[in-house]
């Protein structure tokens, strides 16, 4: 289908991946590891990548479980430049909403994609840039500031190019926003940029690609949207000796570690049934414990009285 191989935004549900032009690996040994933990994952996402939203529950279980062992760098990719960088493919972002709403379904995560009749996007870089600023600041309140604009541009159908979405989601998990507006308009660009070469040079092709690398900068890859059992696999590769940790998956051990997880998030988490979470949720709304916010295609539940 010609539409689906010339936009990126079109990701393949089945392979899990939003797919760029392809990149050629131009050198291997890009990555000298400085990494802290036994397992480095370098993470390249975008903010608005449908299938790396659809990770969210396997990733924060895998920070929960191995979360002693492994350390991830977030990578931006740069998915959508702009909507004229193909001339052949996809001319108008409306072409992308029913997608969106397909892939949902099939990630079992809530998007709603009249974003894009409504307020569309017209490039993911200035969500991308804004996160690299953010990063400079604070990695751990940069990596919430992401999670918020996902929920903002995927649940909300709230347009993150605009600076009033950046700087409220910045804000809202403890950023300053007024050094992240002179970051983003300066040193943040040369950031992003030097991502993008870092993913040319890594020959990233599509979104989400993690790598796993250890001391020795041997490397594991997965590519696309994949089961937990992949991530996990990965992380054991690299580093054979990684111990599992028991967490705490009880609905307030969980709220407490994530404030906002979707139904699939809960149930990943918590080790229970989708049918259950929903039902034990609904009951902890109903009791004034949790707040939920619907969406055509999901839920997503915030925990009330708890910052971010």
């Amino acid at each position: 289908m010609e539409n689906k191989i010339n936009n990126p935004l079109l990701c393949d549900p089945e392979t899990g991946v939003c797919e760029i032009p392809t990149a050629q690996k131009t050198n291997d040994n890009e990555i000298v590891s400085d990494q802290k933990k036994p397992v480095k994952i370098i993470y390249f996402t975008d903010p608005i990548c449908s299938s790396c939203w659809g990770i969210e529950p396997q990733l924060r279980k895998l920070k929960l479980e191995y979360g002693n062992n492994i350390e991830i760098d977030y990578r931006m990719g740069g998915l959508l430049p702009n909507w004229s960088y193909n001339s052949g493919g996809i001319s108008k972002p409306s072409d992308v909403a029913h997608h969106w709403d397909e892939v949902s379904l099939y990630y079992d995560m809530p998007i709603d994609g009249d974003i894009w009749l409504e307020n569309p996007l017209n490039s993911s870089y200035p969500p991308s840039i804004a996160f690299k600023a953010a990063q400079m600041q604070d990695e751990t309140k940069a990596v919430q500031f992401m999670r918020r604009i996902r929920e903002m541009v995927f649940l909300e159908k709230k347009n993150i190019t605009l600076w009033e979405h950046i700087s409220k989601a910045a804000s809202e998990t403890g950023l300053d926003a007024v050094k992240l507006k002179t970051d983003y308009e300066t040193k943040a660009i040369e950031l992003f940029e030097a991502d993008l070469e870092l993913a040319k040079n890594m020959g990233v092709r599509g979104f989400p690609t993690l790598f796993f690398i250890d001391s020795q900068n041997n490397k594991q890859m997965v590519y696309g949207f994949k089961p937990y059992k992949e991530f996990e696999d990965a992380v054991l590769k690299t580093f054979p000796n990684a111990t599992k940790v028991n967490y705490d998956n009880s609905w307030r051990g969980l709220f407490n570690k994530y404030p906002t997880l979707a139904s699939k998030e809960f149930s990943e988490l918590s080790g229970s049934t989708k049918n259950d979470s929903e039902i034990l949720l609904q009951k902890l709304t109903n009791e004034g414990k949790l707040s939920k916010t619907t969406t055509k295609n999901g839920n997503i539940w915030t925990i009330i009285n708890a910052s971010r």
